[in-house]
This record gives C-alpha cells, structure tokens and sequence, in this order.
C-alpha cells in the first residue's frame, strides 16, 4: 500500500474528505438555519438534495474530461470553481434559497474528486488491488463525515457559522492548488480509452446491479446528512450537542467500515459475498427504526450508526461492479455508477420533502418518521432482490 499513498493521491483523498463533509455539514446546523435564515427541514432537504443533484448530473462530463484531459486538470478547476465557490455563496447566504444555490455549486465542485482517484487506481494499478484501494480512500476520506458532526458544531460555537463557512472556502482552494501541483495523470497505453457510453448498457449485468446501486447509498446519506438531526430532536428532545455526537457516530462508522472493507471481503471469501451480507445488515437497522423509531434514544444512536457502517456498500458494489468492466469502458463506466448512486440519493432526498411534511401533518412524531424510513426500506430491499439475478461473475472470470 506505499506506493498508494503519494502527494497526489494524499491530495485527491483530502478532495474526497471534503465531499463527505460538504454533504453531510447541514445535519448539524438545521437549527442554526432555521433560526438565522428561516429554512426549514424541507428547505434542507432541497438544499442537500441540490448537492447530490448536480453532483450527479456532473458524472458524465466527469468521466469524459478524465479520459480526455486528465484527473489533474479536471479535479482542480472544478474543486476551485464549484466547491470554493459555492462555500462563499453559502457564507454570504441570507435566505434559503441561496443555501441551495451554494449546494448546488458545491456539489459540482466535489464530482470529481473520487472518481479521478478510481481513474487512477483503474489505470495504474492491478486489478485485484482495486477494492483494496478504492476501500482506503473511501475510509480515509470519511474524516469528512466526522469532521462535519461534533468537531464543526465546536468550530461553530468558537467563531460562528459564517465565518466557519469562509475557513472551508479558503481549505477548498488549498485543497484544490495541490491537486493541480500534486496529482500525476496516468499512462494510457495505446491511446486513451474510447469506449462508448451505450456499450455500458449492452452489458446485461449492470442492468440488473444499476436497481440496487441507485438505492443503496441514499439511506445512509440522507439519513447522516439530513434526517438524524430533525429524527432525534422530534422524538427524543435532543439538543446540539447530543445531535452532533450522534451523527459522529455515524461518521466514525463509515469511517471503519470503508477502512476495513478489504478485510472484510477476505474475511467473507468475496466482494459479492460482502455486498450481501452489507445490505442485509441495512435492511435489518432500517426495519428496526422502521417498526420502533421511538424505542429509545441509545438505541436509536446505535440503529442509526449500524446504517453509517452500511455506507461502505457503496464501496462494496462498485468493487464488484469494476470487475465486469473492460479497461475501455473503465472511466466512463465507473463515473456512470457513481451518477447512478449519487443521482439515487438526490432523487430519494427530494421525495423525501414532502413525504416528511404530509407525515408530519398526519402523524405523531414517531409515526411520521417510522413512514421516512419505509420509504428508504421499501426500494432497498427492491434493488436487493434484482442484485441476486446478477451473475455472481464476469463471463471471462
């Protein structure tokens, strides 16, 4: 693993953690929000929803740039532009729909920080290394969750929430510069990689993982990122503190799961094996707060960081969705994944908004938010049973 950690990709997992933490920093000031600008949790979840939209949407021209103009180049100007950018906006926001302006911008900024990672990993190291690899940086750049919980409501305390805004806007932008002077592009032999995004649909397997893919990631997100916050403080009474050290386990959970997911597929004998055994782990938490979402405060912290340990399906799925993708198809292919489960989370977080507001209208508390994690179960356990038609396999294995 030395020859993984170099200046550029030390660089590119500092990029990463900033994407985990920009997607997840609303949880922890929905109050502050509320009470400065008027936004509400519906307010939030299209503000957060618009990060996971536009990073969706940018995959595409994502994967296009890597293969044609490099990871460098393609990871610095966007991070500068989009993420530093849209921190400013949000720093200067007086009304919530300049916070969705602001995630909008900032999403862009963070689409191509993985991914021109995978890009490298893909084409410079082994295959068989891949879901080793990818598994590390995922881990390392969960940091962002965490640093986004208790350690950002301490900074908020000390200077305020604007001003901690425009200390993220300046790490962008060193974040961004030693991408530009760090990250080496790597060597395509023979030419870079022309393959055709409608041959990624020929392939008969992915079909059935994209179900799967689309959902898988969008309950731990959302639910981190979004949902803890107002789930503990409508049914528990919890306050700032509690709320932040709850979703900092779920961030040190995601954390150890993407650290330990190489482990874990050894351990099992498999990346698919590991696929399996992570979503019934989720489908088992969700059912929980589902079926008792009032059963306790403790319990509630633990369910909640049993669906941060899940995030690292994430991981897991597009590890084994690499193996069925020929070097050709690899840049394209990985960042059409990504749009896929990223793009799931956008779409999930926004049905969540009204969902949540004719729940709230109807029902108690707990009952509205036992039908918020129905709504993430429902579709899981759908895109589960599609994955287990998938061949277990590629062709030539």
């Amino acid at each position: 693993m030395s020859s993984f950690l170099n200046a550029g990709i030390i660089a590119l997992t500092l990029g990463y953690t900033l994407s985990q933490f920009y997607r997840a920093f609303l949880a922890v000031l929905s109050q502050t929000l509320q009470t400065e600008l008027g936004a509400t949790p519906g307010d939030l979840a299209l503000s957060s929803g618009m990060w996971f939209l536009t990073f969706a949407l940018m995959q595409l021209p994502v994967g296009w740039a890597l293969d044609r103009i490099g990871p460098r180049r393609t990871a610095a100007v966007v991070l500068a532009v989009g993420g530093a950018g849209g921190a400013a906006i949000f720093a200067l926001a007086q009304a919530p729909w300049h916070l969705h302006v602001a995630m909008g911008l900032i999403g862009i900024g963070c689409a191509p920080a993985l991914m021109a990672a995978y890009y490298i990993f893909a084409h410079d190291y082994p295959p068989a290394r891949f879901g080793a690899l990818t598994g590390a940086m995922v881990g390392l750049g969960s940091a962002g969750n965490i640093l986004g919980a208790a350690p950002l409501v301490s900074l908020i305390h000390a200077i305020g929430w604007r001003e901690s805004l425009w200390l993220m806007a300046a790490v962008t932008l060193a974040v961004a510069a030693a991408l530009a002077l760090t990250v080496r592009d790597p060597v395509h032999h023979g030419g870079a990689p022309r393959g055709r995004l409608s041959a990624l649909f020929a392939l008969p397997t992915l079909r059935l993982m994209l179900p799967l893919i689309l959902v898988s990631y969008a309950s731990s997100a959302a639910l981190r990122g979004l949902w803890a916050s107002p789930y503990l403080r409508d049914v528990f009474g919890a306050d700032d503190v509690t709320v932040g050290r709850a979703t900092l386990v779920m961030g040190i959970a995601m954390v150890v799961g993407n650290l330990g997911a190489g482990a874990f597929v050894a351990a099992v004998g498999g990346v698919r094996r590991a696929v399996l055994i992570g979503h019934v782990l989720s489908v088992a938490a969700l059912s929980v707060l589902w079926l008792a979402p009032d059963w306790g405060l403790a319990p509630a912290i633990v369910l909640l960081g049993a669906v941060g340990l899940t995030g690292t399906n994430y991981t897991l799925l597009m590890a084994h969705a690499r193996r069925f993708l020929s070097p050709a198809l690899v840049g394209r292919g990985m960042t059409l994944l990504n749009m896929a489960s990223i793009g799931g989370v956008g779409m999930m977080q926004f049905a969540s908004r009204p969902l949540s507001a004719a729940a709230e209208a109807r029902y108690a508390p707990p009952e509205a938010y036992a039908m918020l994690f129905l709504f993430f179960l429902v579709p899981l356990v759908i895109g589960f049973a599609i994955f287990l038609l998938a061949p277990a396999e590629p062709a030539d294995a």
